[in-house]
C-alpha cells in the first residue's frame, strides 16, 4: 500500500494510503455518503448521531458524538482515514485527532462545495466512477428550476431562538426550495421573537434538527404569527449535503 497526498476542502495537506482500509467519519451526512458509495466494510467508526442507513449503529464502533470523541475508542480501531466537517466537529478534538491520524475534512457552504467532496471523497476511497456518477445525478435534480414560495425564516433551535442566515449550506438550500431568507446576518445568529415578527416572514420553517420542533412549537408559533405559515420541515434536506442530496428537491417541490 502505497500514500497519496490530498488538499482536503479546508486547504489542509493529508497524507492518506491509498487506498484507505479502515475509515473513521465523524459526520451523519458523510457516513450515510460513504455507505452510497460501497464502504460499509471499511468503515470501522461512527458518531452517535449517524442514523443512516437504519441500523448501521448497531454494527459499527460508535466514536462519540461530532462535537465530542471518544478518543480511546478511536485509538482501538487504529484508523488509517477520519473524515470529518469544519463546522460539525470541534476544531480541538479534530487537532488532536490529526497528531495520530489522516483526517480528511470538508467544508461546505453550497452545492458545488457538496458535489465537490463527494467526487474527492470517492478519488480516495477508490471510489472515483461511482462518486462522479453520484454527483452527476444529484446536480441533474437540481438543474430544474423550483417555483418561489416566498420569504421565509428558518430556526435550527428554540431557546434561544436560533435561526439560518447566509454563507451556510442551509441558505442555498432555502435558495434552490424557493425561499427568500429573510436573515440578513451571517451563519446562525440568535432571533427574537419580536424581530421574526417585524420580518413578518411568508414560512416560519421549523427544523427536525439539531433542535427537534414538534408540533407543539408549531402550535404555540402559529398563534403568535397568523399571518405566517409555521411549518415543520426535514432538517436533513436541507442539511445534509451527502448522497442524500439526490433526494433533496423531490421534498423541496412538496413543502
Amino acid at each position: 500500500m502505497t500514500d497519496k497526498r490530498y488538499i482536503d476542502q479546508m486547504g489542509r495537506e493529508v497524507t492518506i494510503p491509498y487506498f484507505p482500509r479502515r475509515i473513521v467519519s465523524l459526520v451523519p451526512s458523510q457516513t450515510e455518503l460513504l455507505i452510497d458509495l460501497g464502504l460499509e466494510e471499511q468503515l470501522v467508526g461512527i458518531t452517535k448521531f449517524c442514523v443512516h442507513p437504519g441500523g448501521l449503529r448497531k454494527k459499527k464502533a460508535i466514536v462519540g458524538g461530532t462535537k465530542k470523541f471518544r478518543f480511546e475508542v478511536i485509538d482501538e480501531l487504529r484508523p488509517d482515514l477520519i473524515i470529518g466537517n469544519k463546522e460539525e466537529n470541534y476544531k480541538e478534538g479534530i487537532m488532536q485527532l490529526a497528531e495520530k491520524y489522516p483526517v480528511w475534512m470538508s467544508d461546505i457552504f453550497n452545492l458545488e462545495d457538496a458535489l465537490r467532496m463527494i467526487q474527492e471523497i470517492g478519488n480516495i476511497t477508490g471510489k472515483k466512477e461511482v462518486s462522479q456518477l453520484l454527483a452527476k445525478e444529484i446536480s441533474q435534480c437540481f438543474h430544474a428550476a423550483i417555483d418561489s414560495k416566498g420569504s421565509a425564516v428558518y430556526l435550527i433551535w428554540q431557546e434561544p431562538h436560533m435561526a439560518v442566515g447566509g454563507a451556510t449550506f442551509i441558505d442555498e438550500m432555502l435558495a434552490k426550495a424557493g425561499f427568500k431568507n429573510l436573515i440578513a446576518q451571517v451563519r446562525y445568529p440568535t432571533v427574537t421573537l419580536e424581530q421574526i415578527k417585524e420580518l413578518c416572514p411568508d414560512f416560519l420553517l421549523l427544523s427536525s434538527e439539531p433542535f427537534p420542533f414538534k408540533e407543539k412549537h408549531v402550535q404555540a408559533l402559529q398563534r403568535e404569527l397568523p399571518e405566517t405559515k409555521v411549518q415543520l420541515v426535514d432538517g436533513e434536506m436541507f442539511s445534509w449535503y451527502g448522497s442524500r442530496l439526490r433526494y433533496a428537491v423531490d421534498y423541496f417541490r412538496s413543502i
